[in-house]
């Protein structure tokens, strides 16, 4: 089974995540990046609001290989269960 890319949904302020989709077949896989994941990837301080969907489409393959990853050994987060990359999962 293969993830393959979906689409990009926005940044979402209260939560600072970045959210985004997966395709598993047919199904959508809604997943979530943290801001401060991807300020660690790219070893910022803080990036702004308003760069955010800039900055997870630079990092775009390495966040959904790390959530293929979680995917495939079934790490489902939140309601309705989905994929959230956190900063911590890149060292893995």
């Amino acid at each position: 089974m293969t993830l393959a890319r979906g689409n990009i949904r926005g940044y979402e302020y209260d939560r600072m995540v970045l959210l985004f989709s997966m395709m598993d077949d047919g199904r959508e896989v809604p997943c979530a990046v943290s801001a401060s994941a991807m300020d660690e990837l790219e070893r910022v301080p803080r990036t702004p609001p308003e760069q955010r969907e800039q900055q997870f489409a630079r990092l775009r393959d390495r966040i959904e290989a790390c959530a293929a990853r979680k995917y495939l050994a079934r790490e489902f987060e939140g309601n309705p269960p989905g994929i959230i990359v956190r900063g911590i999962d890149f060292r893995a």
